[in-house]
């Protein structure tokens, strides 16, 4: 059985490093606590994933009730590399305020809910930002009818956002550089902040621009809400995991690599089989485990990557299925393209 904390040290714990910028010494971890996560998670038979609440394209429920999103099938991706059974996972909704002492607690095993990597979460939360799954930046939505049309047009206005993120951080310092002023209401969730923005208590609503968009997607009237230009930060929305387990900090490193290398390889979970079989590339013999044996580094079996192709596809099939074309979002890859076709989507070789 999975030890908890009692309520009382759990809420210790989360209170000693709720916000986002707390210092947490990472030797706080014990390293031999840290690098038995693959062992415990083997152990327990269930991969535990931290995610949002409710973020349309990154991770919501749908109508049946189940879990869908970019940041699920990353949680789905680690599992069938571990197990060889994408639905191997358990997810935790994580609040802003609660997602990084959970992790720290071990509440969770790695915790991959649209979180920007900044130098303060690196360094000083006894975590390690492992992978970036989606690049991002913060940006504003508001009423058509408000005739805001630019991001200085706030200036006076309330904005509606969830507390213990960077979105009050990234909006101050705008403002204080464009000589403008604007009040932060802060909310628990990103569904009450959402609400009262709806409900009319705030001029606009921000968040990364993958989440806007989800946000505009899922209203009853998206016509009548327009996500301004500006881009204010830079959101490299990343996985994080407890500082000190380099072997399970590389797991989830390398599975976010092998979506991307097989989508610049061309491997696709419809093809994937017959590649299997018949392919002379011998960079795809190595990714599939057909020639050599690199998931042994890993503590994996030498097939994970196949079995994350086969169960949840390739970077560009999950873009494409939540956040683009194939979504109701219908986000532009951007940054979040192949390097080949001018994004930052990059994966070293797999030799």
């Amino acid at each position: 059985m999975r030890h908890r904390q009692s309520g009382w040290s759990r809420l210790v714990t989360y209170a000693f490093v709720a916000l986002a910028g707390a210092s947490i010494s990472a030797a706080a971890v014990s390293p031999a606590a840290a690098q038995a996560t693959l062992q415990t998670i083997k152990q327990r038979g269930t991969l535990i994933c931290g995610v949002d609440p409710g973020d349309p394209g990154m991770a919501y429920r749908d109508a049946q009730g189940q879990y869908k999103g970019l940041d699920i099938d990353y949680c789905r991706a680690v599992a069938a590399a571990i197990f060889g059974d994408a639905n191997k996972v358990k997810f935790e909704p994580m609040t802003a305020q609660a997602r990084f002492a959970a992790l720290s607690a071990g509440e969770i095993d790695v915790l991959i809910r649209d979180s920007g990597l900044v130098f303060s979460r690196d360094n000083s939360l006894g975590l390690d930002g492992a992978a970036t799954n989606f690049y991002a930046g913060q940006g504003f939505i508001v009423k058509k009818s408000s005739g805001i049309a630019h991001a200085k047009d706030l200036n006076g206005g309330t904005l509606c956002t969830t507390q213990g993120s960077t979105i009050e951080v990234n909006t101050a310092e705008y403002a204080r550089a464009n000589h403008i002023t604007i009040k932060v209401l802060g909310f628990q969730t990103l569904d009450e902040s959402l609400k009262a923005f709806l409900a009319g208590r705030c001029d606009t609503y921000s968040d990364d621009n993958g989440s806007i968009a989800g946000v505009r997607s899922s209203v009853s009237n998206p016509d009548d809400y327009v996500i301004l230009p500006e881009i204010i930060s830079r959101e490299p929305n990343t996985s994080f995991v407890r500082k000190g387990d380099e072997n399970f900090e590389h797991i989830v490193k390398w599975v976010h690599l092998a979506m991307v290398d097989a989508e610049d390889l061309g491997v696709t979970s419809k093809n994937v089989d017959e590649l299997r079989k018949t392919t002379g590339d011998d960079e795809i013999k190595r990714l599939l485990g057909v020639e050599g044996d690199l998931g042994s580094q890993l503590g994996l079996s030498k097939d994970w990557a196949y079995y994350i192709i086969k169960q949840v596809g390739n970077y560009g099939e999950s873009y494409d299925a939540n956040l683009g074309e194939g979504s109701p979002l219908k986000l532009p890859r951007g940054l979040n393209a192949l390097w080949r076709n001018g994004g930052m989507q990059y994966s070293p070789q797999f030799r």
